[in-house]
């Protein structure tokens, strides 16, 4: 498929958009073992905070004292006879892996204040308009919801539809296309019809005046 057939007219992939990293194979599910197991692992969490009551810093605290008080036991108990001390893996967290998820966060950042510094000088309506719509769309469903079931729920809309979107790229693009377009001649329509002649009146009453 061309590039003008394509959403926004792009020329790179959806993983390049992703930035290409851990991050973009994890939500396009390159690497199902870290994207299955983020998925059992919220929706585990989700049951718990949701039945049990707990808060995210008691749920925290008290899963770290179990886990904590279990392998100190464990280790004085097999010092204490002679057994093996508890199959801990080496806890170590990558500068290559920092290094990518900064890049990441420092690049989503910086494009959300550029876009929030052209919206506040007024350089962008069209920007404004679907920031707007946004924001009014989270406050309609932020006030349907809760926030854990909110932010699981994007969650999970994040790690499949864009994988959905990249399995079926070329249909999306050319259903979304086609709506846009006859979106697009209405508006014309729409705006040759009423908006000129809106302007058309407030010309005659200015003359009139």
């Amino acid at each position: 498929m061309d590039s003008s057939d394509k959403l926004f007219n792009r020329q790179r992939s959806l993983h390049q958009i992703l930035g290409g990293s851990f991050v973009a194979d994890v939500v396009l599910w390159r690497r199902k073992d870290v994207t299955v197991g983020i998925l059992v692992v919220t929706l585990f969490a989700w049951v718990v905070f949701e039945r049990s009551g707990y808060t995210l810093l008691s749920l925290v605290s008290s899963v770290f004292f179990l886990l904590f008080a279990i392998l100190f036991l464990w280790s004085k108990s097999a010092a204490i006879l002679n057994r093996p001390a508890p199959p801990l893996p080496h806890l170590y967290l990558s500068e290559e892996m920092v290094n990518e998820a900064a890049y990441f966060i420092r690049n989503h950042i910086n494009m959300i204040l550029s876009v929030s510094e052209d919206i506040a000088l007024g350089k962008d309506t069209n920007m404004y308009v679907k920031v707007s719509a946004g924001l009014m769309l989270v406050s309609v469903v932020g006030g349907l919801t809760d926030f854990l079931t909110l932010g699981y729920t994007s969650l999970v809309i994040v790690l499949t539809v864009p994988a959905l979107y990249e399995k079926y790229e070329d249909q999306v693009d050319a259903y979304v296309l086609m709506a846009y377009r006859k979106l697009w001649l209405l508006y014309r329509k729409f705006d040759a019809v009423c908006v000129n002649k809106v302007s058309r009146l407030s010309l005659e009453k200015k003359k009139l005046s």
